[in-house]
């Protein structure tokens, strides 16, 4: 274990590099979910549209960096970069524990970046119930970052499955979620397919916790989800780093 864990700090380091380097990465990744946050926060009814609007952009910038940073290693297999990888000391798994857990960080430099931008318009910090919040984003984003890795693996030889895959996903999961409206008031079939949605729950608990609350059902139930998101997309990343070649 202490082996792999330092393996998995190995491929951390290598992979946040490039971040630190190029920063302007992750403000340029911010301009679409702040189109969002300036087009749609102004078309809520009431003065509390940014408390409700803000902790959803911030889940909404998690799942575009992270399901798109497969890309990275779809780049690298093509260059022959993964391949010289794959024949190092250095544990599979850890290959893929240590790019996941590297989403953890330009997660949050884009939320701290969003609430700052949100604040001088009359966003509302509760410090407790955000870092509670970005807590469990992170392991959601962790989880979302291993599945986009994994799709980049299953699509290696076919660029275009892997864009076509996660575009295909990525609004439907955006809407059902109610990142941009309610969906309380939507017909029942919507209010369903909503509730089969893991990243409802996600969104849900980081309004109530951006909001100051702490304990609660919805907090629960966020953390369920973001833990059983993460713990899934790092077994199934894990078993496909293993079995890459």
């Amino acid at each position: 274990m202490s082996n792999l864990a330092t393996d998995t700090a190995v491929v951390f380091s290598r992979e946040l590099r490039p971040v630190l380097r190029s920063p302007f990465s992750i403000i340029f990744s911010m301009v679409q979910p702040l189109f969002f946050l300036a087009l749609f926060a102004p078309l809520l009814p009431d003065d509390q549209s940014l408390q409700w609007f803000v902790p959803g952009i911030i889940v909404m910038s998690c799942l575009f960096g992270s399901s798109m940073t497969g890309s990275n290693l779809l780049y690298e297999i093509q260059t022959g970069s993964h391949e010289r990888m794959l024949v190092t000391p250095l544990r599979r798994p850890a290959l893929l524990l240590g790019r996941a857990l590297k989403e953890i960080v330009p997660m949050l430099a884009q939320a701290a970046l969003i609430v700052a931008v949100c604040i001088p318009f009359g966003f509302r910090l509760h410090l407790a119930g955000a870092l509670l919040g970005l807590l469990i984003l992170a392991g959601f984003c962790v989880g979302l970052g291993a599945l986009s890795y994994t799709l980049a693996l299953a699509s290696k030889n076919q660029e275009w499955l892997f864009w076509t895959v996660q575009q295909t996903l990525l609004f439907p999961l955006l809407l059902l979620a109610g990142v941009l409206l309610p969906i309380e008031n939507g017909p029942a079939w919507l209010r369903s397919l909503s509730k089969i949605n893991p990243m409802t729950y996600v969104v849900d608990a980081e309004r109530a916790l951006f909001d100051g609350d702490v304990w609660s059902r919805t907090t629960a139930y966020g953390l369920l989800a973001a833990a059983g998101m993460g713990l899934f997309g790092l077994l199934v990343g894990v078993r496909a780093m293993q079995r890459s070649d």
